[in-house]
Protein backbone atom coordinates (compact mmCIF):
# COMPACT_ATOMS: atom_id res chain seq x y z
CA UNK A 1 0.00 0.00 0.00
CA UNK A 2 0.98 3.35 -0.94
CA UNK A 3 1.39 6.21 1.79
CA UNK A 4 2.40 9.59 1.83
CA UNK A 5 3.03 11.33 5.20
CA UNK A 6 3.08 15.11 5.03
CA UNK A 7 3.91 16.56 8.13
CA UNK A 8 5.35 19.88 9.64
CA UNK A 9 2.78 22.29 9.31
CA UNK A 10 1.87 24.68 12.18
CA UNK A 11 1.65 28.49 12.93
CA UNK A 12 4.67 30.87 12.10
CA UNK A 13 4.59 34.88 12.17
CA UNK A 14 5.01 36.67 8.89
CA UNK A 15 8.49 36.55 7.65
CA UNK A 16 9.12 33.23 9.45
CA UNK A 17 9.56 30.06 8.12
CA UNK A 18 8.45 26.54 8.54
CA UNK A 19 9.95 23.00 6.80
CA UNK A 20 7.39 20.28 5.34
CA UNK A 21 7.94 16.98 4.80
CA UNK A 22 6.32 14.21 2.86
CA UNK A 23 7.48 10.81 3.18
CA UNK A 24 6.47 8.09 1.36
CA UNK A 25 6.61 4.19 1.79
CA UNK A 26 5.31 1.50 -0.62
CA UNK A 27 6.11 2.61 -3.85
CA UNK A 28 9.93 3.17 -5.65
CA UNK A 29 10.77 6.42 -4.36
CA UNK A 30 13.45 6.81 -6.84
CA UNK A 31 11.19 6.75 -9.70
CA UNK A 32 8.78 9.61 -8.57
CA UNK A 33 7.91 13.27 -8.90
CA UNK A 34 7.02 14.31 -5.55
CA UNK A 35 4.80 17.24 -5.84
CA UNK A 36 4.16 20.26 -3.36
CA UNK A 37 0.20 21.65 -3.35
CA UNK A 38 -2.15 23.74 -1.28
CA UNK A 39 -5.52 25.23 -1.34
CA UNK A 40 -7.32 27.90 0.76
CA UNK A 41 -10.69 27.45 1.05
CA UNK A 42 -12.94 28.67 -1.36
CA UNK A 43 -10.44 28.53 -3.99
CA UNK A 44 -8.49 26.48 -6.29
CA UNK A 45 -6.08 23.94 -5.00
CA UNK A 46 -2.59 25.33 -6.62
CA UNK A 47 0.65 23.54 -7.19
CA UNK A 48 3.66 25.16 -5.19
CA UNK A 49 6.41 22.61 -6.80
CA UNK A 50 7.44 19.36 -8.20
CA UNK A 51 10.34 17.68 -7.46
CA UNK A 52 11.78 14.83 -9.74
CA UNK A 53 13.90 11.85 -7.76
CA UNK A 54 15.47 10.54 -10.60
CA UNK A 55 17.46 13.80 -11.60
CA UNK A 56 16.17 16.69 -9.25
CA UNK A 57 14.50 18.41 -12.09
CA UNK A 58 12.58 20.84 -10.16
CA UNK A 59 9.11 23.43 -10.50
CA UNK A 60 8.30 26.58 -8.34
CA UNK A 61 4.97 28.23 -8.93
CA UNK A 62 6.18 31.81 -9.12
CA UNK A 63 4.26 33.01 -5.87
CA UNK A 64 6.96 30.89 -4.15
CA UNK A 65 9.78 31.44 -6.24
CA UNK A 66 13.21 32.87 -3.95
CA UNK A 67 11.63 31.69 -0.96
CA UNK A 68 10.18 27.97 -1.30
CA UNK A 69 12.79 25.16 -1.42
CA UNK A 70 11.96 21.60 -2.20
CA UNK A 71 14.51 18.69 -1.55
CA UNK A 72 14.95 15.34 -1.39
CA UNK A 73 16.85 12.69 1.52
CA UNK A 74 16.57 9.90 -0.81
CA UNK A 75 17.57 6.89 2.19
CA UNK A 76 14.66 8.22 4.11
CA UNK A 77 12.56 8.45 1.29
CA UNK A 78 11.40 11.93 2.47
CA UNK A 79 10.84 15.32 0.03
CA UNK A 80 11.27 18.35 1.65
CA UNK A 81 9.34 22.03 1.43
CA UNK A 82 11.39 24.06 2.96
CA UNK A 83 9.24 27.88 3.12
CA UNK A 84 11.22 31.32 4.25
CA UNK A 85 10.28 34.56 4.13
CA UNK A 86 6.38 33.47 4.82
CA UNK A 87 3.59 35.68 4.02
CA UNK A 88 -0.36 35.41 5.48
CA UNK A 89 -1.26 34.92 1.56
CA UNK A 90 0.80 31.07 2.35
CA UNK A 91 -1.98 30.26 4.65
CA UNK A 92 -3.45 27.22 3.52
CA UNK A 93 -3.54 23.23 4.07
CA UNK A 94 -0.34 21.73 1.92
CA UNK A 95 -0.69 18.59 0.74
CA UNK A 96 2.00 16.59 -1.28
CA UNK A 97 1.74 13.52 -4.04
CA UNK A 98 3.65 11.40 -6.35
CA UNK A 99 3.52 10.57 -9.68
CA UNK A 100 5.97 8.73 -12.08
CA UNK A 101 5.98 11.66 -14.78
CA UNK A 102 7.48 15.08 -14.11
CA UNK A 103 5.02 17.49 -12.96
CA UNK A 104 2.29 16.62 -14.60
CA UNK A 105 -1.08 18.42 -13.73
CA UNK A 106 -2.77 18.01 -10.46
CA UNK A 107 -5.47 15.71 -11.74
CA UNK A 108 -2.93 12.86 -12.75
CA UNK A 109 -1.03 12.33 -9.93
CA UNK A 110 -1.48 8.62 -8.78
CA UNK A 111 -0.73 9.21 -5.01
CA UNK A 112 -2.14 11.87 -2.25
CA UNK A 113 -0.77 12.40 1.46
CA UNK A 114 -3.07 13.83 4.00
CA UNK A 115 -2.84 17.61 4.54
CA UNK A 116 -0.49 19.17 7.36
CA UNK A 117 -2.03 22.95 8.04
CA UNK A 118 0.03 26.39 7.43
CA UNK A 119 -0.78 29.37 9.46
CA UNK A 120 0.94 32.80 8.44
CA UNK A 121 -0.50 35.31 11.46
CA UNK A 122 1.07 37.40 14.01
Amino acid sequence: EVQLQASGGGLVQPGGSLRLSCTASGLAFEDYTIGWFRQVPGKERERVTCLQMSDGNTFYAYSVQGRFTTSSDNAKHTVYLQMNSLKPEDTAVYYCAADRFFCPPEQEYDYWGRETLVTVSS
